[in-house]
């Protein structure tokens, strides 16, 4: 999910940047701050979420491997 949360947050950064630099209306100025505000702590809590996923896996499965 990590890459999904990723490509969100730089989809509203890039929308906010063209709506900014395009001088749209200023709702969608703000709608696109707002993602990006709101995307940054979602995709922190994510990777959070992955790594512990990840270590409870090892625990209760030790001969599961995770490659990168």
């Amino acid at each position: 999910m990590v890459p999904f949360a990723l490509a969100g947050t730089a989809a509203f950064a890039v929308a906010l940047l063209l709506t900014w630099l395009a001088g749209a209306p200023d709702h969608w100025v703000e709608i696109s701050l707002a993602g990006l505000i709101w995307g940054i702590p979602g995709t922190l809590t994510m990777v959070v979420h992955d790594r512990n996923r990840k270590r409870r896996r090892t625990l209760t499965h030790p001969e599961f491997r995770v490659t990168d």
